[in-house]
């Protein structure tokens, strides 16, 4: 296999692969980013390179057609860096407001959360509003998992858990990274070791028959890029109302449950990350400075991709006081600095590498006005924003 750069690209092995999710061995290979580091490793910024790498490949199951990463798994343990966003911590107090109004039986009733990296907890806010944790082993009228699942390696086992844990006539919300903006905005950049299933709603569907479990309603949300949030009930109590029929069909529409349409990432993958890489290079050429903004995991694998290192992008910036001091690992030994150190630089183009939470970091940088810098924002294609004058 060649890139479109004329270099080699490692193929394919072959190997008995197991689905993630129905554990079937029906499942093919569809896109290589080539061996990548860990997305949460970010080393002390003077930490020598070469930093560990791992293939970074998605599989399809032909059978469930849930979407995977492939079988390698990275051997480096992460340490937990990240500062949770204001966009974040806003979405969890309003997702609760909108469930209670839309399922008022369950205020006060008897909750489970199982707990994702990216936080985002439900609790505090159910809680307030009367409801009561489950205690060990009891069942609960209300179980959630805002992007939690995709970080265990076997998702119908966890799956299982879940269904386990609901009870009789109660709700199980799911909150996930969905596959079709992901395929259908280029955004290659959230593969990443560590998230093991990049889920559309007709693999969880088919996932969740498998553990008596049955989609009742589905939306869609803006978190990370695009995401769902799914109702499930047992088999049973299901009811499900058109907003799944209608997902499913655009999911069909995209195909991305079709091994060659979502091979075709691959190449836009590709394409995205030299037009990155020539932005940056233009800025430079015309002797505007650029810096970047975040420091977030799906970084190394844009920055490492495009070709991007310090001659680029001297360093960037984030709100963990964890990453000051820092790198973002691979090939780009980009130091991650305090966001004070931005400001203080005031530079011409601000590439953002937050892109998801593109609104919130603008609105930050230019709550006092500003300096008139342009933000440039990665994905699907480089696209420039202009901030205050």
């Amino acid at each position: 296999m060649v890139s479109p750069e004329g270099e080699s690209v490692p193929a394919f092995e072959t190997s008995t692969v197991k689905c993630r999710g129905c554990t079937g061995e029906n499942v093919v290979p569809v896109v290589d980013v080539g061996a990548q580091p860990s997305a949460d490793y970010f080393p002390p910024a003077d930490t020598p390179g070469p930093d560990p790498r791992w293939p970074l490949e998605l599989w399809l199951c032909r059978d469930c057609t849930l979407v995977q990463l492939g079988p390698v798994e990275p051997q480096l343990p992460e340490e937990a860096l990240a500062v949770e966003s204001a966009t974040s911590i806003a979405h969890a107090e309003s997702s609760v407001k909108e469930i209670l109004r839309d399922y008022p039986a369950l205020a006060g009733g008897v909750v489970f959360e199982f707990a994702s990296h990216h936080g985002g907890s439900w609790l505090e806010h159910l809680y307030a509003a009367g409801s009561r944790l489950a205690g060990d082993g009891e069942k609960a009228d209300l179980v959630i998992d805002v992007h939690g699942i995709v970080h265990e390696p076997q998702y119908g086992e966890m799956l299982q858990l879940r269904a386990e844990r609901l009870a009789p006539g109660g709700l199980l919300v799911m909150e996930f990274h969905h596959l079709l903006p992901l395929f259908v905005g280029n955004q290659f950049d959230t593969i990443r070791h560590g998230h093991w299933a990049y889920v559309s709603l007709r693999a969880l569907q088919n996932v969740a028959a498998l553990h008596g479990l049955a989609v009742e309603s589905v939306k869609q949300v803006d978190m990370f890029g695009g995401s769902l949030m799914v109702m499930l009930r047992h088999t049973g109590d299901a009811k499900p109302d058109a907003t799944v029929d209608v997902l499913l069909e655009d999911e069909d529409a995209a195909g991305i449950a079709d091994e060659v349409q979502l091979a075709s990432l691959q190449e836009a993958a590709w394409h995205a990350a030299g037009a990155l890489h020539d932005e940056l290079t233009r800025h430079k050429a015309a002797g505007r400075t650029v810096l970047g903004y975040g420091a977030p995991s799906k970084a190394p694998v844009l920055l490492d991709l495009s070709k991007v290192t310090t001659d680029l992008l001297p360093f960037t910036v984030d709100m963990a006081p964890g990453k000051h001091g820092r790198r973002i690992p691979g090939g780009c030994m980009v130091p991650i600095r305090p966001i004070d150190e931005l400001r203080a630089a005031r530079p011409d183009v601000v590439l953002v590498l937050t892109w998801d939470i593109a609104d919130e970091v603008i609105a930050q940088l230019e709550a006092d006005g500003g300096w008139g810098a342009t933000y440039l924002v990665p994905l699907p294609e480089p696209h420039e924003v202009v901030g205050s004058r």
